[in-house]
């Protein structure tokens, strides 16, 4: 079987239960979400939710399909990795004694585009923004220091195309006001 990996992003209504009816349709399928985040897109009252799974191009298309039949969905859209610009953020909680050894601390925020956010007798937190190769990259450099905690957040990403869900949004209304009104029809 020949999968890759896919980027969902799927736009809907502000409404309760929109991301049970997506795991539904990926489960029945048995497609694991290896990342989610929602959150607020650009458009006032309109949530976006970015899966990361891996499958086939033809069951991508097949569960994107079922996801557009839900009612609160407005838009789905699949991209490949190279279509889009994303990233994750990871935390990692380290022993601070053992991140104070040589200069491994400079190493770390230098070379690994990293950030510390605080440091405690006992321990430090630091930053990574990037792809999950470079998450976990730096995961493997820290872990002989004592890693504590360790944290990485869905992804988060925007398109290259240039049409954005604005346009997709004025099309769906162009559309509407172009049918006729069936209520017409009974008076």
């Amino acid at each position: 079987m020949n999968t890759q990996e896919f980027t969902i992003s799927l736009f809907s209504e502000d409404h309760i239960g929109i991301t049970n009816q997506i795991t539904i349709i990926l489960t029945r399928r048995q497609i694991n979400i290896e990342s989610i985040t929602a959150s607020e897109s650009a458009v006032k009252g309109v949530q976006i939710l970015t899966l990361v799974v891996r499958t086939t191009p033809e069951m991508v298309q097949k569960v994107v399909k079922q996801m557009q039949k839900i009612v609160e969905v407005l838009k789905v859209f699949v991209h490949t990795s190279d279509e889009i610009i994303y990233q994750e953020l990871a935390l990692y909680k380290v022993r601070t004694k053992g991140l104070m050894s040589g200069n491994l601390i400079d190493r770390i925020v230098r070379d690994h585009n990293a950030r510390i956010l605080e440091v405690h007798p006992e321990f430090m937190v630091i930053e990574r923004t990037g792809h999950k190769t470079q998450i976990n990259d730096l995961l493997h450099l820290l872990e002989p220091c004592g890693v504590l905690q360790f944290v990485r957040s869905g992804r988060v990403a925007i398109t290259r195309q240039v049409k954005e869900l604005h346009a997709y949004l004025e099309e769906m209304d162009e559309a509407n006001q172009q049918r006729p009104d069936n209520f017409d029809s009974y008076n």
